[in-house]
């Protein structure tokens, strides 16, 4: 062999050796969260990965919701930087879909998601828009009854309600009353002030599970008021019975989870992070948690992928996405963060068995049935108008009882629905 042929082999030989060498290139993503009690969660997810991704750097960034929401809006609109997994409720990220700001999910990653096996259909909807997969299902906020075990023992009942009806007359045998027949613990606490979405959000939830709604979509992408009807008044009749006829609360009286824990109320309609809040603040209380009759408000909260990093690394930020639905990493978040993974086929016992309260959010009826906030601009807008409204009604004893009052008392916040809709291109004529 010739000197040169020897120096060109050495050289070949030698290119070989440091391209098998080299070190595999670096990779970064982002993690978007609103939720900081998500963060151990997201970490474990991206220790996880390391066996895949060795060289892969995950930041996890979160702050309060309301922030991370500006974040987003900024970042969409400008270009994000890089690879990221936002975290946002299909409410949100719907706008950002339709507007064309978020990109659509990879082929192998809408073959999971749109996987009946991995989820139902509500959560692949969830994650979708006219067909097309843009997120990954996470987790989710989701109402179910909470009650005090002790007091419906010493009120001689044995479980909780079974239909809406029922709750009325629990709450009648439930509430502690003074030596003027004044309650002084409410049978049933009813969100009647405070945060006004919140106060239409929670009436919604009873009045779905009347068969009523708040608003309707009549065809694609046109919607109308749902609540000017038989279910809106028993809903709407129901609040005003427990005030004025019943008396089982009164709108003055402690409400809400602080209300439950200090025993100032028997029963109440909450998302599972109650579960975590007794657990920190009142250990000892006897309760127990269960769905409600119909349904629940069901707020997916989804992984989306956007930015400008390179093909390596949006891969990656979608392998994360899907590698935070691995069932032990689930179990995990349900157990330790405490909302509520909405992947099907997993199983919960593990965390059910030492936290009963989880049972009534994992392990609902067969044709137990979920509704959502719709990803429309002026939803925020609808429920804070109708929020006044109620707030208004819940202050008027003159329409206890009175259906036809009612009735008309509703068909007129309806008439605001739909103009604020009318005036958005967006009503169903």
């Amino acid at each position: 062999m010739t000197k040169l042929a020897s120096l060109c082999s050495a050289l070949c030989g030698a290119t070989a050796l440091a391209a098998f060498t080299l070190p595999t290139v670096a990779q970064e993503i982002s993690i978007l969260s609103g939720y900081p009690e998500m963060t151990p969660f997201y970490e474990r997810v991206a220790e996880g990965l390391r066996e895949t991704y060795p060289n892969l750097t995950v930041n996890v960034e979160p702050i309060t919701l309301r922030e991370h929401e500006r974040r987003v809006a900024l970042g969409l609109s400008s270009g994000l930087e890089g690879a990221s997994v936002i975290e946002l409720s299909t409410s949100t990220a719907g706008r950002y879909v339709q507007a064309g700001l978020m990109p659509e999910a990879p082929a192998d990653v809408a073959e999971f998601v749109t996987d009946t096996s991995n989820f139902g259909q509500f959560f692949i909807d969830a994650a979708s828009y006219d067909g097309t997969v843009y997120g990954v299902p996470l987790f989710r906020g989701q109402g179910s009854l909470f009650y005090n075990t002790r007091m419906f023992a010493e009120a001689g009942l044995e479980g909780p309600p079974k239909t809406m009806a029922e709750y009325t007359d629990y709450a009648e045998k439930l509430t502690q009353r003074d030596a003027n027949g004044n309650p002084t613990v409410s049978g049933w606490s009813l969100r009647l002030s405070g945060g006004s979405q919140g106060i239409a959000e929670k009436w919604w939830l009873v009045l779905y599970n009347y068969g009523g709604t708040l608003i309707e979509e009549v065809s694609p992408g046109k919607w109308r008021a749902g609540y000017a009807n038989e279910a809106g008044v028993q809903a709407l009749g129901q609040y005003l019975d427990n005030l004025y006829d019943k008396r089982t609360v009164t709108i003055e009286m402690p409400s809400d989870a602080e209300a439950f824990e200090r025993e100032q109320t028997a029963m109440f309609i909450r998302e599972s992070w109650v579960i975590g809040d007794i657990a920190a603040k009142a250990p000892d209380l006897e309760y127990a948690t269960a769905p409600l009759p119909v349904g629940s408000i069901a707020l997916p909260v989804n992984l989306y992928v956007a930015g400008d990093g390179s093909e390596e690394d949006m891969q990656a930020a979608w392998d994360f996405a899907k590698a935070a639905n691995a069932p032990e990493n689930l179990v995990w978040l349900l157990e330790n963060v405490g909302w509520l993974p909405n992947r099907a086929g997993v199983d919960y016992s593990s965390v059910t068995e030492k936290v009963a309260a989880f049972g009534a959010f994992v392990d609902y009826p067969e044709d137990y049935t979920f509704f959502t906030v719709p990803s429309i601009a002026v939803i925020e807008d609808l429920q804070t108008r109708l929020a006044a409204k109620l707030t208004e009604a819940f202050a008027n004893p003159d329409l206890t009882g009175d259906d036809a009052a009612i009735l008309a008392f509703l068909e007129s916040a309806a008439e605001e629905t739909n103009s604020i809709l009318k005036r958005e291109g967006l009503l169903a004529e």
